[in-house]
């Protein structure tokens, strides 16, 4: 599978996905505003983070899914890290400036400047969560019900400023410690990206190097369209 710029947009924008920490357990009677609160003092205390991951891309004219997982990292100041195992190895890597698209099967690595959507809540969600409600509409899923069958609870944002490639997002969380379990993301023409989250490791001192790409001997470098 080789990343489209959408999908590098899309991926940048599930820093909100794994941006949510630790924070005190859920109340038995969960307001939306105990939520909010939750994820923005969770937010704020979160330098960097690791996580396992499984994706499910869905492709409603094509009616086609396309499975993968791997490993993200990321660090506040827009850095990130996606390593993609399966359906076919890529890395997505920025140091908040810059942009690699390495495929070692097509023997390339696409570069460029970071996109420039992503400066903003909609793609930074490092800088964005802290301030929820002024980045996007909250509500619950389900107000009736906060939690689904799982027990998590699940909240569905409407960006104020929707991008193409992100017009919603549903978040669903463990109850009792506020981490991400599972991201939906749904773009203008209601495709989706399914995320699950194992693994997560905050706040451990990620070191910047893992930021920068250093293309390979013999790798052709090919300006990011």
């Amino acid at each position: 599978m080789v990343m489209r710029y959408s999908d590098i947009v899309v991926a940048w924008v599930l820093l909100v996905v794994v941006s949510l920490t630790a924070a005190p357990a859920v109340a038995a009677a969960l307001t939306l505003d105990d939520a909010v609160r939750g994820i923005e003092t969770a937010y704020g205390g979160m330098t960097d983070l690791k996580a396992e991951f499984t994706q499910t891309s869905f492709n409603k004219s094509l009616n086609s899914t396309i499975p993968a997982r791997g490993v993200v990292y990321l660090k506040k100041g827009g850095k990130l890290r996606w390593e993609y195992s399966e359906p076919t190895r890529q890395e997505i890597v920025s140091d908040g400036k810059t942009l690699w698209v390495y495929t070692p099967s097509l023997g390339q690595v696409n570069t460029g400047p970071a996109p420039e959507a992503l400066s903003g809540p909609a793609g930074s969600f490092l800088a964005g969560l802290g301030r929820l409600r002024e980045h996007f509409t909250v509500r619950f899923l389900n107000p009736a019900q906060p939690t689904n069958a799982d027990g998590e609870v699940v909240l569905d944002l409407t960006p104020k400023q929707p991008l193409p490639t992100l017009t919603r997002l549903i978040l669903a969380f463990d109850a009792r410690g506020w981490q991400v379990r599972k991201a939906v993301l749904y773009d203008q023409f209601d495709n989706t990206v399914e995320m699950r989250f194992t693994r997560l490791a905050i706040n451990s001192g990620l070191a910047d190097r893992l930021f920068t790409f250093v293309t390979p001997t013999g790798v052709a470098t090919v300006p990011l369209r």
